[in-house]
């Protein structure tokens, strides 16, 4: 504030106008990695789909819409989201309560356990459930009940996979809450529902409107788990996408498809950005020791006994299963199946090496992911927590936030997007110079850090803008450079989030399915590729394996979490 008043002072132009040429500069590489790597191969895959001789055809959209097929997907893909949605805020908001309201012995361990299914690999996921209530799974074999190609399993998995996110979205500000405004409703005698429903649920309403809405976008798009589980009987946009393509090669269905899902994300996000400011407004928060409290009375242990029995029984049980179904072999219990993980002579005859190699070219390209996601990441991230633009000439400072909250909403495409166009308009746009990278081992850790990329971004904002600004400004007036300040002003507060960032990004690479199963080369096959090409194949070798490496992943990405856990307990952001 005093160097802005200087500068004035002096006749020099104010210090808006510096911040947005820093603002325009931080966003240069993180705007081109965008435009190289996901708009370039989104538009030529689209537009290889819907034009001929040079002319778009748009009369393909009405064709395929009027398609009976295609609605059905479309009607299933809206109705299994929807349901979705509702059964996790069903389940989850008790648990959110829960980790909100009470303390009790374990709860910082159990809450990290909860957290484990959200950064699981979709196949993982996806082979938990095929253990349990598949074919020969645990249900099949003590009560011969199996869900596998079956709308309940894939409803199931993804309460299971989206579980974490309604404890941390309206769980951390719950715990927040003021409780003395209910019990004041109490006292005037309101009942406890009554009471509940009047005064706490509108101000937690926009915290569930986000979460429902981020559950809503994760289910819309969802591949691996319907892939897995749905079988032929049920398809998203997204496997119909992948259908279209790799099967039909219907390059326009699949186009057009691309552009119905990417409308209908754009219209998720922009609610969910909605519901974001609307849980700006002032709300009476305390910390969260002063509202956590042992269980009192029988209804308050029933909830806690009934949460702990949910989660056992939903995201443990499942995750035991994998294990036990990856030990279980021909003549018995033990590790037959992850031996034979490191011959290539008893893998799956698409595979060129052994399966384990699957492993170490995750962990390779999940590191470089985590690099690229990162650099491009933390400088979006910076280019977002500038000062905010005062008053411009001519409009033009109106015209420029307009377009850093375009630049925001472009760095979350890449979560709702789908990744089979990106992978696929990757093989077919990235394969001239000076971008022939087809043959490049850096294709994979590309594709794999567009997912990893908003992770970053939402990590680190809520750190980076808690960033007392006269710090940076009183670093400047002492002769700081840009590059100073941030080294000796930002660095230091934002370094745990840095690495909070980079464990996410690791995970979210390590689990990407989508994009990789195109570019993935038959002799770098990573670990959701290796899992779903052996799920793929008949015969008990193959489930073992697919077994065996779906825990491994399992243990790696849990592993990441934990670390992530020690760093930074659950916060009340609602950012990932």
């Amino acid at each position: 504030m005093v160097l802005a008043r200087s500068e004035v002072v002096r006749g020099r132009r104010p210090r808006p106008v510096r911040g947005t040429a820093a603002r325009l500069g931080l966003m240069a590489v993180p705007l081109a990695f965008f435009a190289l790597f996901f708009a370039y191969p989104v538009v030529a895959i689209v537009g290889r789909g819907l034009k001929d001789g040079g002319r778009w055809q748009l009369g393909r959209f009405g064709a395929v819409l009027s398609d009976p097929d295609i609605v059905h997907v479309l009607w299933f893909t809206v109705w299994q989201a929807a349901a979705s949605t509702a059964l996790t805020l069903l389940i989850a908001l008790p648990g959110a309560y829960v980790f909100a309201r009470f303390d009790f012995p374990g709860k910082q361990l159990l809450r990290a356990v909860v957290a484990v299914p959200f950064v699981l690999p979709t196949v993982v996921v996806g082979s938990a459930f095929l253990a349990l209530a598949g074919r020969g799974g645990l249900l099949d074999e003590l009560w011969g009940l199996r869900l596998d190609t079956s709308v309940w399993a894939i409803l199931l998995a993804h309460v299971f996979f989206n579980y974490a996110v309604v404890v941390r979205t309206v769980g951390g500000l719950w715990a927040q809450l003021d409780p003395r405004q209910e019990e004041a409703a109490r006292m005037l005698g309101a009942g406890w529902f009554a009471a509940w429903r009047r005064v706490t649920l509108p101000a937690l309403g926009p915290a569930v409107a986000a979460a429902a809405l981020m559950v809503f976008l994760f289910t819309f798009t969802s591949f691996g788990v319907v892939q897995i589980l749905g079988g032929p009987a049920f398809a998203t946009l997204e496997v119909e996408i992948y259908r279209q393509t790799a099967e039909f090669l219907d390059l326009p269905t699949a186009a057009v498809l691309t552009m119905v899902q990417f409308a209908a994300v754009l219209g998720v996000l922009a609610l969910h950005a909605w519901t974001v400011r609307r849980r700006e407004t002032a709300l009476r928060l305390v910390p969260a020791s002063q509202t956590a409290h042992r269980p009192r009375g029988r209804g308050q242990w029933t909830l806690l006994w009934g949460t702990l029995a949910v989660i056992t029984a939903l995201l443990i049980v499942p995750l035991l299963v994998l294990v036990e179904r990856s030990f279980a072999g021909p003549d018995g219990y033990g590790a037959v199946f992850y031996t034979s993980l490191r011959s290539a002579a008893s893998a799956d005859s698409t595979f060129a090496v052994a399966p384990l190699d699957a492993l170490w070219n995750s962990l390779a390209y999940g590191a470089a992911a985590t690099a690229i996601a990162l650099v491009v990441g933390g400088l979006a991230a910076a280019a977002l927590t500038l000062p905010r633009l005062g008053r411009g000439p001519s409009g033009r400072t109106a015209l420029i936030s307009r377009f850093v909250r375009g630049f925001d909403a472009l760095l979350m495409l890449p979560l709702g997007v789908s990744a089979v166009t990106v992978g696929f308009g990757f093989l077919i746009s990235l394969d001239t110079p000076p971008l022939d990278l087809r043959a490049s081992w850096w294709l994979v850790p590309l594709a794999q850090a567009l997912v990893g990329v908003p992770f970053v971004v939402r990590t680190m904002l809520p750190v980076l803008r808690a960033v007392d600004g006269r710090l940076r400004e009183a670093a400047a007036v002492l002769g700081a450079s840009p590059w100073r300040v941030w080294r000796e002003v930002d660095l230091p507060m934002v370094r745990r989030a840095l690495l909070i960032a980079a464990g996410f990004a690791f995970a979210v690479s390590l689990g990407e399915f989508g994009a990789t199963v195109f570019i993935a080369r038959p002799d770098q096959p990573t670990l959701p590729v290796a899992v779903a090409r052996l799920l793929g194949r008949a015969g008990e070798l193959n489930y073992g394996q697919a077994m065996a490496l779906s825990t491994l992943l399992m243990v790696v990405c849990a592993g990441a979490l934990l670390v992530l856990e020690r760093l930074r307990p659950l916060d009340h952001s609602g950012e990932f």
